[in-house]
């Protein structure tokens, strides 16, 4: 061979082994995948998620630290959600690691889990599935582009200003059915929700980001860690819900030397305590103060409705969402104007006088109040809202037997409602029962449902 054809063969060789040095490079960057999404400025939320923009980044740098190559995303829309969905699944490796962290809100709707997006118009259920992003299905397409290992971390689990709008109840996430090699965690059980504030960072987040740093652990135990984590900080309010399917090892902090023991736990953790027996406790909480007029004419929830209306007076469904959307705010007496002019309009509205009912059993007119409950279940006897409305109706009335029938047949058409498992728990107290389970369970599902009924002028202290 020539002194050329020598020096023309290493050159090749040295291109083929730089470009597949190369192929291998971005093979290893593309192994593991991660989209981290924070929406925090819903407009139709009272106020901004302070603590998302924080753990999203959190979660990005310590993602990035393992690894990972993350996309992270603010505040989306319905259009920039589904693009940046398309990408992420675009970007998946046959046999990478796919995770999807998710901070905001999230409904369950027809048992399924759907990530809202900031511009989400839900004022139905039907609006969920149109709207939302549903987690089984990205789960699906992970699974679908080759992804091993599908990872599902949601911090979503929070009382929302869209379901209030249909139902009095927070009906919180609902199973992930994600396929075989998948890793999901909530932040909350299943059906219930976190309790809220404006806080700069979250407790989840901040339990799941030790636990991911943690070495020489699993990322399965990894998150079962959080979950303990978490059980124990909040003295069992909130329990995440963690779903496992995995069968390949796989950790976040690197390779594991030590198989876990799963029945042991984590020795360097304390194991969380057990709940004492619940005993029965008087809380009176301040009832949220009604809203200025300010706060009213700043939201752009009702100027876009109120700007219909004034373009089309006859337009009696934003007069109706107007009137939901008032009397979530506890501006009752608007509220009140608004259903009077669509049940004026349409008199048989069995929904419509169950939210008059329901505003004007929060206003005091509790007579009136019954007129209208009676009403929308003569229209609509199986509806759910108003057996809930008339019970508390019937409660601030003193009829307690009648409020615990009207609340137990609410319960059942729909089991997890915790306005009606707590005004029956209040109604069975003054009726002379214990009634804590049904508290107790209720405070479970909505950590705020005391504060709520101590604005409708009920306590678990009124005699």
């Amino acid at each position: 061979m020539s002194h050329f054809m020598r020096a023309a063969m290493i050159l090749l060789l040295t291109g083929l082994l730089a470009l597949g040095a190369g192929r291998a490079s971005h093979a290893a960057d593309a192994a593991k995948l991660a989209l981290v999404i924070g929406n925090a400025r819903y407009p139709d939320n009272e106020f901004v998620l302070n603590e998302v923009a924080n753990d999203t980044q959190d979660v990005t740098e310590e993602l990035k630290r393992d690894g990972f190559v993350v996309d992270r995303q603010n505040n989306l829309t319905a259009d920039a959600m589904r693009q940046v969905l398309d990408r992420f699944y675009a970007r998946i490796e046959r046999g990478a690691v796919a995770l999807i962290f998710f901070d905001g809100f999230a409904i369950q709707s027809n048992r399924q889990t759907y990530l809202l997006p900031v511009d989400a118009q839900i004022w139905t259920e039907p609006d969920v599935a149109r709207d939302g992003f549903s987690l089984d299905t990205i789960l699906a397409e992970m699974n679908t582009r080759g992804a091993a290992i599908k990872i599902a971390l949601i911090d979503a689990s929070r009382r929302n200003p869209f379901e209030r709008r249909f139902r009095r109840y927070s009906a919180g996430l609902a199973p992930a059915i994600a396929p075989s090699n998948s890793l999901v965690l909530y932040s909350a059980a299943l059906g219930a929700v976190a309790a809220s504030g404006k806080t700069e960072h979250g407790l989840f987040v901040a339990e799941l980001l030790r636990e991911m740093r943690a070495p020489n652990i699993s990322a399965e135990q990894a998150l079962t860690n959080t979950k303990n984590g978490v059980v124990a900080a909040t003295k069992r309010e909130q329990v995440p819900w963690l779903s496992s399917s995995l069968t390949t090892e796989f950790s976040f902090a690197g390779s594991v030397t030590r198989p876990p023991d799963t029945k042991a736990g984590d020795p360097t953790k304390p194991e969380p305590q057990k709940p004492e027996p619940q005993k029965p406790v008087c809380e009176a909480p301040q009832a949220e103060p009604p809203p200025s007029a300010d706060d009213l004419a700043r939201d752009p929830v009702i100027a876009d409705l109120s700007r219909k209306i004034a373009a089309n007076p006859n337009d009696v469904a934003s007069r109706y969402k107007r009137g939901q959307v008032y009397a979530i705010k506890r501006a009752y007496a608007l509220a009140m104007q608004d259903f009077d002019v669509v049940i004026r309009r349409n008199p048989g509205d069995g929904e419509a006088l169950n939210n008059r009912c329901w505003t004007r059993a929060a206003t005091g007119d509790l007579q009136g109040a019954l007129a209208d409950c009676n009403l929308a279940l003569q229209v609509d006897p199986g509806l759910s809202d108003a057996l809930d409305s008339r019970g508390l109706v019937n409660l601030k009335l003193g009829r307690t037997a009648e409020a615990i029938k009207d609340y137990t047949d609410a319960i059942q058409r729909n089991p997890r409602s915790s306005s009606s498992l707590f005004g029956r728990g209040i109604a069975t107290r003054r009726n002379g029962g214990d009634g804590a389970t049904d508290i107790a369970q209720a405070k479970s599902m909505n950590p705020n449902i005391a504060k709520e009924f101590a604005g409708y002028g009920v306590t678990e202290c009124t005699p």
